[in-house]
């Protein structure tokens, strides 16, 4: 009998699979002709009883009376995590309806927007935090309204100002005073990082079977993709020294503890503390990803190409990085040249100054000093 359902009365049926611990749930057929099929979230019939007959009558309702039946926010809660089981940050949703209890015992219908907006402003959080809850929201009620036929029309939900995302990113010598001061596997896993801007769970689930070392290839299947989609790496020699590292560690994952165990996560104490002793400050694991897009763009990768190499969905998602190098912008620039604004300047001097002394640019983005300057040394191989 495991995994199958048991008809034992009609509209009502209970899960006979042991995971599920014996919850009924309603089988509806709409006057529409639609299938209903969802879970009452008790164990006893007779309420799962009266939950089918309740329905069944809001059915009938809508269809001749044109109203909608009355549903709790829990109601829609349960719905939303009942049909986003393949959704990928399902997890994160879960969470945030943990921390919306306010919305709880309050119908649909009754949730308007200075309520909604209220409950949100008052968390103690970010504007990008509250963001997210108020999407979440957004999203559930909509579906209210479009898929489920609860509600006529969802408040609509203003979001807040969030601050432009930050491009973190080490220089060279930066990076290498982090590899140093960390432990050996930690610091392979960074190198492979700054190889491969891979994102951290992509590297401590990557197996054994997703690599083609002769082919200097490996691949990150669609489901393990933020994007949905399969990304191809390209596998340059610091990947393939630090992989090489690797092999004979552990039959399936890459990388390994000192114990030989699969890395389930990375020690927040450890990198604090490598941080602490390499003097870097404001820096996350996921700002390895930036430093490896910044180093390729300012050595002249398009971004068309970034895009793939990252698995971005857009390019849009990648122009973050375009203003760090502005090397194809150098030909539009010297069509002002035929203008000779400079006639009567004595540029053979300025030639030989560059001649002596290379002129440095000066980036304000995310050195721990507040500059930065791009030298060209900061994209040779790590190891």
């Amino acid at each position: 009998m495991h995994g199958c359902r048991l008809h034992l009365k009609a509209g009502v049926k209970k899960n006979a699979d042991k995971r599920n611990n014996g919850i009924w749930y309603v089988d509806i057929t709409t006057p529409s002709g639609r299938r209903i099929r969802q879970t009452t979230g008790t164990k006893n019939e007779q309420e799962a009883q009266r939950l089918y007959h309740k329905l069944k009558y809001e059915f009938w309702s809508a269809k001749h009376f044109d109203e909608k039946p009355d549903k709790l926010w829990e109601e829609a809660a349960l719905r939303w995590i009942d049909e986003m089981q393949e959704k990928k940050s399902i997890a994160n949703d879960l969470c945030r309806l943990r921390q919306l209890p306010e919305l709880r015992g309050h119908y649909l219908r009754h949730l308007s927007r200075d309520f909604i907006m209220a409950v949100v402003a008052a968390k103690s959080c970010s504007n990008s935090t509250k963001n997210r809850y108020l999407a979440l929201i957004r999203a559930i009620l909509n579906k209210a309204v479009k898929e489920w036929d609860w509600l006529d029309k969802a408040p609509n939900l203003k979001l807040y100002q969030e601050p432009k995302r930050r491009i973190r990113w080490l220089t060279k010598p930066e990076a290498e005073k982090l590899i140093s001061v960390l432990p050996p596997y930690l610091a392979d896993m960074v190198v492979f990082s700054l190889a491969t801007g891979l994102r951290q769970r992509n590297v401590l689930d990557l197996e054994w079977s997703q690599i083609d070392l002769p082919a200097r290839t490996a691949w990150i299947h669609a489901s393990d993709s933020k994007s949905g989609r399969a990304i191809g790496v390209a596998l340059n020699d610091t990947a393939v020294v630090v992989l090489s590292k690797q092999m004979g560690k552990h039959s399936k994952f890459v990388f390994t503890q000192p114990n030989g165990r699969k890395v389930l996560s990375i020690s927040s104490r450890l990198w604090k503390n490598a941080l602490d002793k390499a003097g870097i400050v404001d820096f996350r694991w996921h700002d390895l990803r930036h430093t490896w897009a910044s180093w390729l763009i300012q050595a002249g990768v398009p971004l068309a190409a970034l895009q793939e190499m990252g698995g971005w969905e857009s390019v849009e998602m990648v122009r973050r990085y375009a203003h760090l190098s502005a090397q194809h912008l150098q030909n539009h620039a010297a069509l002002l040249d035929k203008m000779n604004l400079a006639e009567g300047t004595n540029l053979t001097q300025l030639d030989k100054g560059k001649e002596k002394k290379d002129i440095q640019v000066i980036d304000k983005i995310g050195g721990s000093g507040g500059v930065r300057t791009h030298d060209q040394g900061i994209m040779s191989p790590l190891l």
